[in-house]
């Protein structure tokens, strides 16, 4: 089993780090899409994304059950690729979930996958204090996501401006 979490900004390489790892990893990797579409500029998104993985990908959507998906994955050579817990942190903020609960459950399904995991985030506080409460509360709910995380990860990789800088390198 190896745990990779791959964590950076908006447009920092993210997302095409994480394929490539995933891709190197496998032959047959898993894309675990937590993205909704509610407008034209997301169905975009999803779609860049979507060309840009070519037929040896299977997409499996989990915008809320997360840890379920990821169980359901779980057959000890998979190669999957969660893309993103910032989005689900979102969905749940937004279906009043609890993010507490819904955080331990994701660290479980982590620690119970045999394969190859690897779980992408954008780091979202290196910015202001947000001057809203909603704004703060999603900060602090994918802080707190993204610790967890990591602390569970074998390997935390960072992205800026493309580059990866190992922030928790995987033994030996």
């Amino acid at each position: 089993m190896t745990v990779l979490f791959v964590i950076g900004g908006a447009r920092s390489g993210k997302s095409r780090y994480a394929q490539a790892r995933a891709e190197a990893a496998g032959e047959k990797p898993v894309f675990v899409a937590t993205a909704e579409a509610f407008d034209d500029e997301m169905r975009a998104r999803i779609a860049q994304h979507r060309a840009d993985r070519d037929a040896r990908w299977r997409t499996v959507e989990a915008p809320r059950d997360l840890p379920a998906a990821i169980d359901a994955l779980n057959d000890g050579g998979a190669v999957v690729l969660v893309d993103c817990l910032t989005l689900w942190a979102s969905n749940l903020l937004l279906a009043d979930a609890d993010i507490p609960a819904a955080t331990a459950g994701l660290c479980a399904a982590v620690a119970r996958f045999e394969g190859s995991l690897i779980l992408v985030a954008n780091e979202v506080g290196l910015g202001i204090v947000p001057d809203n409460a909603l704004a703060r509360q999603f900060r602090d709910a994918a802080g707190q996501i993204n610790q967890a995380v990591a602390a569970s990860a074998d390997e935390v990789v960072l992205l800026t401006a493309g580059l990866p800088l190992t922030l928790k390198a995987r033994e030996a």
